[in-house]
């Protein structure tokens, strides 16, 4: 079989794990020739969530916790690496995401998992830190998929998005006509909450098939406080994660109301599916279809929900032949291809950054 293949790492807000895939590429269009979910050992996952949610680290504590992660993602690559038939040209990793305030004084993003251990310990160039050239020239720094989007999912037929369900919910417009720009934002939170609230209430990861939504009711005045937040009414371009949508966040809002740990998971799954919604009617309210990916694809409570509120149908983006759980992983390899092409990986229209930029840093093996 002639050609390379390129790997992609990707671990999202919500922490299940790494997502590691294998790709070939024809021009843009991807083969996953292999994929794997490579869980975070435990003890490292709750080192990096209390560090994502704000408790404070030493800088030594930070590097040590650079360098767990950096072995950890390196250990995922090995394995989705194993059996290729191809020469892997490069690794892109995404790393994990402690901090993301692009809007602050000092606008800034940090991703860790030391892509120098990964060149090292697989010994295949690994392209990291894609997020911190958008932010120097001005942008937000996220959401960075929807370029691919744009190379996989547009056409000239009809206006689509596609709904990244995450711990953040994103979305992507991708408008039919050529002369229109691609954007996207973050709409807010989609899976972190409900795991939150899942691990707080279920001990477990996540709340499975929804389940512990499905026997709640929503409290209007719960949704009410949780859509008061002015993130949700600011415009384009803007980004967030969970260091804004967090345990605190959700404490404040609760304060004072009576409600049983059903009603505010059946509430928090409202305020995804009414706060995707509503963006998607501000911002591309002709859109004849909405392709949905990430893990939030598998609560059928959330995807009932959106279904409910949403102005246009909703499908999978494995009817367009990538399977939803590997879309962010794939679209890392995808731009840590272009970055070794020399070619930009952000979109302005998207994250408000002043021209397209070659992203990320190269670590040769």
């Amino acid at each position: 079989m002639a050609g390379e293949a390129w790997v992609g790492l990707m671990s999202g807000t919500s922490m299940d794990g790494i997502d590691a895939v294998l790709v070939r590429f024809d021009g843009d269009r991807p083969r996953i020739l292999a994929s794997r979910l490579f869980p975070w050992p435990a003890a490292t996952r709750e080192r990096l969530r209390r560090a994502a949610s704000g408790d404070p680290l030493t800088a030594g504590e930070l590097a040590a916790l650079d360098s767990e992660a950096g072995e950890v993602l390196a250990q995922a690559a090995l394995a989705v690496m194993a059996d290729s038939p191809l020469p892997v040209r490069a690794i892109g990793s995404h790393g994990q995401t402690l901090a993301h305030a692009p809007d602050a004084e000092h606008p800034a993003t940090l991703q860790i998992g030391n892509p120098a251990l990964i060149a090292e310990r697989t010994g295949v160039a690994t392209v990291a830190d894609f997020r911190r050239r958008d932010i120097a020239a001005g942008g937000q720094g996220a959401p960075l998929v929807p370029a691919f989007h744009a190379a996989l999912f547009r056409t000239p037929e009809e206006d689509r998005a596609v709904l990244n369900l995450g711990g953040i919910a994103n979305l992507t417009l991708l408008p039919a006509s050529p002369e229109a720009p691609v954007s996207g934002f973050d709409t807010g939170p989609a899976n972190c909450l409900l795991d939150l609230w899942a691990r707080r209430h279920l001990g477990r990861d996540y709340d499975p098939d929804g389940a512990l939504a499905s026997r709640g009711r929503v409290l209007p005045e719960l949704l009410q406080r949780l859509r008061e937040d002015p993130y949700f009414g600011a415009a384009p371009p803007k980004s967030t994660g969970i260091d804004h949508f967090s345990a605190q966040w959700l404490a404040q809002r609760l304060a004072g109301i009576e409600a049983s740990p059903e009603d505010v998971q059946a509430t928090l799954v409202a305020l995804t599916a009414e706060t995707v919604a509503e963006a998607l009617r501000a911002t591309l309210p002709a859109a004849r279809r909405l392709l949905v990916c990430g893990g939030g694809v598998h609560n059928p409570v959330l995807m009932k929900a959106l279904e409910e509120r949403l102005p246009c149908p909703l499908q999978s983006t494995a009817a367009l032949g990538l399977d939803p759980d590997w879309v962010e992983a794939t679209a890392f390899a995808w731009l840590a291809r272009r970055t070794l092409e020399g070619l930009p990986g952000n979109l302005p229209a998207v994250t408000g950054a002043a021209g397209p930029r070659v992203l990320g840093a190269v670590y040769p093996a």
